[in-house]
């Protein structure tokens, strides 16, 4: 009598194990690893709003140093300052949609540049009216920038 019927072998039965945990193993991974990720991009999202008011802070704070540093008649330290602010101004709005200025901001600033060179040439001449002009662009920018 001989029986045509073969065991399974032990190795096919051993390899649909593996791969059997290797996938169970993968789903158990894929439960941790979404909502991490999905917790990493929110965080992301909140450091990147964060840098962006850090951004706007420094560049007001450096015009309002320029104002101080101008009526104190400390006319260099102001020149510098407000240097600094036009050109962190200028790099911001040229970011375009990328900047933590809105599209409203980009255009409400565009006309404070007008002012700058006869700003800086005041400043640097140590016009006691650069103080003055100072002081109107800061009131001029955060009107613009609380819109």
């Amino acid at each position: 009598m001989s029986e045509d019927v073969h065991p399974k072998p032990v190795k096919t039965t051993l390899m649909r194990r593996v791969i059997i945990y290797a996938v169970l193993l993968l789903v158990v991974f894929s439960l941790g690893f979404v909502p991490m990720w999905l917790k990493s991009r929110e965080c992301s999202s909140s450091l990147s709003e964060a840098e962006h008011q850090l951004d706007l802070a420094r560049i007001q704070n450096t015009l309002a140093s320029a104002v101080i540093d101008a009526r104190r008649g400390d006319y260099e330290p102001a020149r510098q300052a407000a240097s600094n602010f036009f050109t962190s101004l200028r790099a911001e709005t040229d970011r375009g949609d990328d900047s933590a200025l809105s599209q409203a901001q980009r255009e409400g600033v565009q006309p404070l540049f007008t002012g700058r060179d006869e700003i800086i040439t005041l400043l640097a001449r140590s016009d006691p009216a650069s103080a003055e002009r100072l002081s109107d662009l800061y009131v001029s920018y955060r009107k613009i920038m609380n819109r």
